[in-house]
């Protein structure tokens, strides 16, 4: 083993927490805290490869804090394009039922409403959903039991029933 890859080692064992923090703080949430914190350090070991880093630590620092930059502006850039790429689908005028499991379904964060249509509307199964979102088979099935458990929350019964208030409204 190479000095080089002895002192990375090192390097990667003190700062890979410390990084996850920072991810985390950025970002709310534990796994992309995670995935930050590792493509920093992957990205600060080929810099290391060629010229190791006056402060390592701070440059790993940095690396995450640009990455999570610009996943944020691809994301905006991304939800403009769909917003005018894409026209909203309505349901069927005059189904009344159906107007509001769309309302409710479109109340859904972004990754809850993505496994729920293509597992329910499109009828594939999870792994194939979690093979296009690009997510674990795990993320798949739980996304979809909170959804489905919003869904229910939201709509109040198995019928869905559009006189039955909320829990913000009341209920």
């Amino acid at each position: 083993m190479a000095i080089d890859e002895v002192e990375f080692r090192e390097f990667f064992a003190e700062q890979y927490a410390r990084l996850c923090w920072l991810g985390l703080l950025l970002t709310g949430d534990r796994a992309e805290a995670e995935e930050l914190a590792q493509e920093a350090l992957t990205r600060t070991w080929w810099r290391w490869v060629v010229r190791r880093p006056n402060d390592p630590a701070a440059y790993a620092a940095k690396v995450l804090v640009n990455r999570r930059r610009s996943l944020l502006r691809r994301a905006v850039v991304e939800a403009r394009f769909l917003a005018r790429a894409r026209p909203e689908p309505v349901p069927p005028a005059g189904d009344e039922q159906a107007m509001v499991l769309w309302q409710a379904v479109q109340a859904l964060p972004p990754r809850q409403r993505a496994v729920l249509v293509l597992r329910f509307h499109e009828d594939l199964p999870e792994a194939e959903v979690a093979r296009l979102l690009g997510l674990p088979l795990g993320t798949v099935k739980s996304l979809a039991h909170r959804g489905l458990a919003r869904l229910r929350d939201r709509l109040g019964s198995p019928d869905l029933d559009p006189t039955i208030p909320t829990r913000r409204e009341g209920r």
